[in-house]
């Protein structure tokens, strides 16, 4: 046969008809551009009417038509007319037919006619033939002619050939691909440089991953591909630009992707939206979605409905996901329900949930069963679970096993548990080891944890040199130091220690108002430390009432020294009787010193009152 028609193909000249298996992602046939019914049918019939004269082209054009349209019966004629005068785009549409009829072995007879004519088209429907047969040496064949020759589907065929073995040539002929416009070819080639980053997009040894990556999945969301605007969507949010990644889950969920219709109700929620995010997670869950069925069911429990709630996790566990089984375990433990809390949390432990884990393991804790909760906190701490971790260590301590307990400290710690990283920093203080001990307070504080930011201020005032002492009434000095800074950062989340020496520092200063303050906000709180310096500070004030109404409080929770000082208060007013009462109180309360100076003043009153 002669060399069938020129280097022109189908895909050029706009006669080219995709084979329906064979198409880009969706396997439908590729459609023309939108044009005016009326214009087509005129078309049509100036091609029937060359073709009725023998040209050769219009034949071929008026064949393609009819099969873009269905109608194979009318097609046939015409194709196998201008395949047998020598037309390779006729071809390959005449195996497109044979193919639609079921006639695989012939389709690919005239495909490969027209590949050996140069027709790319063809040279990839034959290699997708032969791939499909397990052919892969014929299949790679052809479809390398296919895409060395420009063809896009070509090209992204062989790359998925390639990729399948585990080839690393895969990556250049899907860049290939996506360069030329295939969506799905971008789409995947993004994901495969998206593998390359680290968690939560962190980049990786390389470096422009993630930026190529967003540009992949801009053009292939720019396409229409669903996924790719859903991960696109995900990039932006992590950045912070909420409404361009808003737009794009809108697309993408608009497009029927059930994920994207969740995250565009989270993003909806945490605007404060929640009408419109629970529509989103409606459509999301009615389409699959398990973690839409969750946000459903958390958004009902919040309003306390309940058995909507319960319906939706449910919802979510059917959907295969565990969380909806541990949300479940929640809501019984909510509601006193504690055997099916406990129901609830083993069938998401068994299926490897680890927060069901940690949360059945307290369960059983709870209810006595230590044996029975240890290993849920390991299996849960092994899986990742930072809680689990910290609770092993407390399980641990309690026993007093404090270096197996130190172990899971340390590793709760290191994965960012602020009240682990305390309990690391106590630990290491009582073994002298003051710098790693700051270290692990310094992160727990951090952290927000008010005890962690006494003991650090504690560590550094430590270290101060002796600060030359000032008399009440002389010029504040306002410079801070590091140490004094933690202490207040402890005291304004109300730790009463920390209130305590704040006062003292304030006192030391000169600042009494500022003294006053702290040590009433202690005493306040129950410090009785705090009550007796705000005593002691009335006191020199002149404001000896009120005084004695702070060391009282302090001396009823305990405090020697407030006792020693309400017997003096009474001692001097000459209520001897009530003076003797605190005397005897402050003796019994201690220390050694307050004691010894009491039972002085104690057998001074009994002395006076039986003169």
């Amino acid at each position: 046969m002669d060399v069938m028609g020129d280097k022109a193909t189908l895909l050029e000249t706009g006669r080219f008809v995709q084979p329906a298996e064979f198409s880009e992602s969706t396997g439908d046939l590729s459609q023309p551009m939108d044009r005016d019914e009326t214009g087509e049918a005129a078309e049509e019939a100036r091609h029937r009417l060359a073709a009725q004269t023998g040209d050769v082209e219009a034949m071929s054009v008026l064949g393609a038509l009819l099969l873009r349209r269905g109608d194979l019966d009318g097609a046939e004629p015409h194709l196998r007319a201008a395949t047998a005068a020598g037309d390779r785009a006729a071809a390959n549409n005449l195996g497109v037919l044979l193919h639609q009829r079921g006639y695989a072995e012939d389709a690919a007879g005239w495909w490969r006619i027209a590949a050996v004519a140069g027709s790319a088209a063809a040279a990839h429907a034959l290699g997708r033939h032969h791939r499909e047969r397990g052919d892969e040496p014929a299949a790679e064949y052809w479809l390398r002619q296919s895409a060395e020759q420009g063809h896009a589907l070509g090209a992204y065929a062989l790359a998925d050939l390639l990729e399948h073995r585990g080839d690393t040539g895969a990556e250049q002929w899907m860049r290939i691909a996506a360069e030329r416009g295939h969506r799905e070819a971008a789409y995947r080639l993004a994901r495969a440089l998206d593998r390359r980053l680290g968690p939560e997009g962190e980049v990786g040894d390389d470096h422009g991953a993630g930026a190529e990556a967003e540009q992949w999945y801009r053009q292939a969301a720019a396409r229409g591909h669903r996924r790719a605007a859903l991960h696109l969507g995900a990039i932006l949010e992590r950045r912070g630009a909420l409404k361009e990644a808003g737009r794009w889950y809108l697309t993408s969920a608009k497009d029927g992707e059930a994920r994207a219709a969740c995250a565009l109700g989270f993003l909806l929620r945490d605007a404060g939206d929640t009408e419109s995010a629970a529509v989103w997670w409606l459509r999301s869950a009615q389409d699959g979605d398990g973690n839409a069925a969750n946000a459903l069911g958390a958004l009902h429990a919040e309003r306390g409905e309940s058995q909507t709630a319960e319906r939706w996790y449910r919802a979510a566990m059917d959907a295969g996901d565990d969380n909806g089984a541990y949300n479940l375990g929640l809501l019984c433990a909510e509601q006193g329900r504690t055997a099916q809390a406990e129901q609830w949390y083993r069938r998401a432990a068994y299926a490897g949930h680890r927060e069901a884990a940690n949360a059945l393991a307290i369960l059983l804790l709870q209810g006595g069963d230590t044996a029975g909760a240890e290993p849920w906190f390991s299996k849960a701490a092994e899986a990742g679970s930072v809680d689990a971790a910290f609770n092993l260590g407390i399980l641990f301590a309690g026993r007093g096993e404090e270096a197996v307990a130190l172990r899971w400290y340390e590793r709760a710690a290191a994965a960012g548990h602020t009240e682990a990283a305390l309990q690391v920093g106590i630990a290491r203080l009582r073994d002298g080891d003051e710098t790693e001990a700051e270290r692990h307070l310094r992160c727990a504080a951090g952290g927000g944890s008010a005890e962690a930011a006494y003991r650090l201020a504690t560590v550094l005032d430590a270290r101060r040199p002796p600060v030359p002492a000032h008399s009440l009434g002389e010029p504040v000095h306002t410079e801070k130091s590091e140490c004094e800074e933690w202490y207040e950062r402890a005291a304004s989340q109300g730790h009463r220690r920390a209130q305590v020496r704040v006062g003292m520092l304030a006192a030391a200063r000169g600042d009494v108002v500022e003294a006053a303050r702290w040590y009433r906000e202690a005493a306040e709180a129950g410090s009785r430390n705090g009550a007796f310096n705000l005593g002691l500070l009335l006191a020199r004030e002149g404001s000896d009432p009120e005084a004695a109404v702070w060391w009282t409080r302090a001396a009823d929770a305990g405090h020697g020294r407030a006792a020693l000082r309400l017997a003096l208060v009474y001692a001097r007013r000459g209520e001897l009787a009530e003076g003797q009462r605190w005397a005897d109180r402050a003796v019994a309360l201690g220390p050694a010193e307050v004691s010894e100076r009491a039972a002085r003043l104690r057998d001074a009153l009994r002395e006076e009152l039986s003169a």
